[in-house]
């Protein structure tokens, strides 16, 4: 009997060891089969450009913004001006218009008031006729007298260089604050208009749709240094290339940076007809362009004799 224990012992000890495996085999049945499922449809989703760390994200903006820098090393303010206070009103003027036609309507402001001083005493019926052309001309009229008589009565006929008195001017918010700081104080800034906006959402730099979120939210990626040359950047992209309606993304230099490929025109050459500007051939924003613009001038208002009122190009 003494001799048989150990075989009967051996003989349950097999039977216990056996039983993992009758279990490991009708496992598929149950529930415990479908744990591992989980976890890789798990992984694979983490996989995803969703999941893409904060630190990812940063890396390929700056990578994007080098690479822009490659594609528009003109990038430049698409608003012809001379000195702070017309690049002032032209920025006022550029809402709900394009750079274009600020720039066919500017010369003619100008060459009558060419002072804050002369602006703030004009008839508003006379200016209204002069800035018809960009839209909004009444409230718009109201705006740049409003703030031309603010420089003459406050800062003596000259632009404050600080975003605090910028913002206080009728019609001055952060975005043209910015333009006139950066283009014409050196003093970095982010302007977020649309087309910032829709390509930092497009890029996944932001979620947000407020403009001064989108501020907070970009100063944090770019070194300040980045700030204005960045907007300029991310402008011209989107004029060009990264459109609203039609992006031309078979015609996209960044295609390999962006998570949004895919949402326009992929095909190479019907991508090539949705450029805009230099970029597809045509006349560029500005009557004076700086000299290193690859593009043509644009030409000046209809009616109007070319270099009739225009100033010297590249005077700023």
């Amino acid at each position: 009997m003494a001799g048989k224990k150990p075989a009967t012992a051996g003989r349950k000890s097999g039977a216990v060891a056996k039983a993992p495996a009758r279990t490991s085999a009708k496992a598929p049945a149950g529930t415990s089969a479908k744990a591992p499922a989980k976890s890789a449809a798990k992984t694979t989703v983490k996989a995803s450009p969703k999941a893409e760390s904060r630190l990812g994200m940063v890396r390929r903006a700056r990578r994007i913004n080098r690479e822009l820098a490659e594609v528009f090393p003109y990038a430049h303010p698409e608003l012809d001006f001379r000195d702070p206070f017309e690049l002032l009103v032209a920025t006022v003027l550029s809402a709900q218009t394009t750079d274009l036609r600020v720039n066919q309507t500017t010369p003619a402001l100008f060459a009558r008031y060419p002072t804050p001083e002369d602006l703030a005493a004009a008839v508003p019926e006379e200016v209204e006729e002069l800035i018809r052309p960009t839209g909004f001309f009444r409230a718009k009229t109201r705006s740049i007298m409003g703030l031309a008589a603010a420089l003459r009565d406050e800062h003596g006929g000259e632009v404050p260089g600080r975003l605090e008195d910028l913002v206080k001017l009728p019609g001055v918010g952060r975005k043209t604050a910015f333009v006139v700081l950066g283009n014409a104080f050196g003093v970095p800034g982010i302007t977020v208009d649309t087309h910032f906006m829709r390509l930092a959402r497009r890029w996944r730099w932001t979620e947000s749709d407020d403009p001064v979120k989108i501020e907070a939210e970009i100063a944090g990626i770019f070194p300040k240094s980045d700030w204005t040359m960045l907007s300029h950047r991310v402008i011209f992209q989107g004029r060009r290339i990264c459109h609203a309606r039609r992006p031309a993304c078979g015609a996209c230099p960044i295609t390999h940076l962006c998570p949004a490929y895919g949402e326009g025109e992929t095909d190479p050459e019907k991508a090539r007809k949705l450029l805009k500007y230099e970029k597809g051939g045509y006349p560029g924003q500005r009557l004076n362009p700086p000299a290193d613009y690859p593009g043509r001038p644009a030409p000046p208002a209809p009616g109007v004799a070319p270099g009739a009122v225009q100033r010297p190009s590249g005077a700023e």
